[in-house]
């Protein structure tokens, strides 16, 4: 997922914590990283648009941010690709703003601005001084009711959104891999379609498909907006009032359950591209959240079980595979807690010189094995927790981050209000609860494989050329 994504990239500019930092996050609490629920109000509008605002005066800027809950997950066949390809076209006008004049006028008040994607939702932001909120809260509430773009510009765009499938997908074999994963390990879910589309969607994809998503997903009733840093709550409610107040709602199409069957057998593809070195995926089904079960144990140790796999240089799979036994150039583990579709934890591995994915599964399923047998000493627990605190404490010095971190929760039906308690409930794992997770849920049965067997990089063509100035 994007927003992930973007958060791990922030937060990975600490990683290499000191040992003072450590040190001090050993003996810090949890409710030591709690942000002061009185510096964070929720507002609910006649129209249905939801406003949460948090006040932090550290510095004089704001981020502004609307979540819509319609993403890739949301899709249908044969118009996969569509979600993201509407994020492209929310820049191309309005009746009132010509085509790409939004950036420019947010640049010209001293801001930056962005959109992105993921299979759960599509979010847009503004990073701001503050006394230009309104400026930029008029414009985003604009395109909402009022997107106005034209069959050229859409078919200028398409090619843009191909020309990018290209570059990230189907010219990097990681991306391929983690494509064929996900069409592979789910059946039902709408999580087996890419964020970006399938090629042939997006080739006989028209305008008239993204003007429909807009009309049945684009409401206040189907959003959030988000906005943290140097403001006064009821001044922001007001500013919201004013711009996004006389939006209509608008009845939302009917969202399917698309419950994914159990899974009830090993699953195994091999992926032949251009590329290196050997790969392997392995994923196994885990469970998420449940909103309404916020204290079920089992996702909190999936998550320090994470932690413990990967993430820092003496991480399980780092020490064990990549150091010791020298099988991996790289190796590492996914698990996202929130979401809503079902989830992955995803174990990733490329081969060193003379190894193949034959070894690199041997050694992956070796030190999982370890785990639920011998589970997670006290002292590496200890330095998991504080390197998540520590995260935690240096992502909350960044109102984006804040913000992100809100929407994304939020968006999934976890209220802010259990961000805090959901770090508490992670400090209180234990080893015999990662062993109890590993050994219910890392079976053969639920373990889905995607391998790469590397072909010569000649194979790598792309004899069209294609449009640039990818916006992403």
């Amino acid at each position: 997922m994007i927003v992930t994504q973007m958060l791990h990239k922030f937060i990975s500019k600490f990683a290499p914590l000191s040992a003072l930092v450590l040190s001090i996050c050993l003996s810090l609490p949890a409710s030591e990283v709690r942000a002061n629920k009185a510096d964070t109000h929720e507002y609910q509008f006649k129209n249905g648009l939801r406003l949460i605002v948090r006040e932090d005066r550290r510095a004089p800027t704001v981020a502004h941010m609307v979540w819509y809950r319609a993403g890739s997950m949301d899709e249908v066949n044969g118009k996969t690709g569509v979600a993201h390809v509407l994020e492209h076209m929310m820049f191309k006008g309005t009746k009132t703003v010509k085509s790409g004049d939004f950036s420019r006028m947010v640049a010209a008040v001293g801001g930056r601005e962005n959109a992105f994607t993921a299979r759960d939702f599509t979010g847009y932001f503004q990073q701001i001084e503050k006394s230009k909120l309104a400026d930029v809260m008029r414009l985003e509430a604009d395109r909402m009711a009022n997107l106005n773009f034209s069959d050229e510009e859409f078919n200028k765009e398409i090619q843009v959104v191909m020309e990018e499938r290209r570059l990230r997908t189907e010219d990097n074999p990681t991306s391929l891999m983690q494509e064929l994963m996900m069409a592979t390990a789910f059946i039902s879910s709408p999580y087996r379609h890419p964020i970006i589309g399938w090629m042939d969607d997006l080739q006989n994809m028209k305008a008239n498909d993204a003007r429909q998503w807009y009309r049945d997903w684009y409401a206040p009733n189907n959003a959030i907006v988000v906005v943290v840093g140097d403001v006064r709550a009821v001044e922001v409610k007001t500013l919201v009032e004013k711009f996004y107040g006389p939006i209509q709602a608008k009845q939302l199409p009917e969202r399917k359950p698309q419950i994914e069957p159990e899974q009830k057998g090993e699953k195994r593809v091999n992926l032949k591209a251009p590329a290196d070195s050997p790969q392997i995926m392995m994923a196994w089904k885990v469970p998420k959240l449940d909103p309404k079960k916020m204290d079920d144990v089992e996702p909190y140790a999936l998550e320090v079980l994470s932690a413990a796999l990967s993430g820092h240089d003496n991480s399980r799979l780092n020490r064990e595979l990549v150091r010791n036994k020298r099988l991996a150039n790289n190796a590492g583990a996914s698990y996202d807690l929130i979401s809503r579709g079902p989830e992955l934890f995803v174990i990733s591995a490329t081969a060193a010189k003379g190894q193949t994915v034959i070894d690199l599964e041997k050694g992956i399923l070796q030190s999982i094995q370890e785990i639920a047998d011998q589970g997670i000493t006290e002292a590496e627990l200890k330095r998991i927790k504080a390197q998540l605190l520590a995260s935690q404490i240096y992502k909350r010095d960044s109102i984006f981050a804040q913000a992100m971190e809100i929407g994304s929760s939020e968006i999934a039906y976890v209220s802010w209000r259990e961000i805090d308690r959901m770090i508490e409930r992670v400090q209180l794992i234990n080893s015999e609860q990662i062993k109890n997770v590993v050994k219910k849920f890392f079976i053969q049965d639920g373990l889905t494989v995607v391998t790469l067997d590397p072909q010569p990089r000649t194979m790598l063509a792309n004899p069209k050329s294609s449009p640039s100035g990818l916006r992403h």
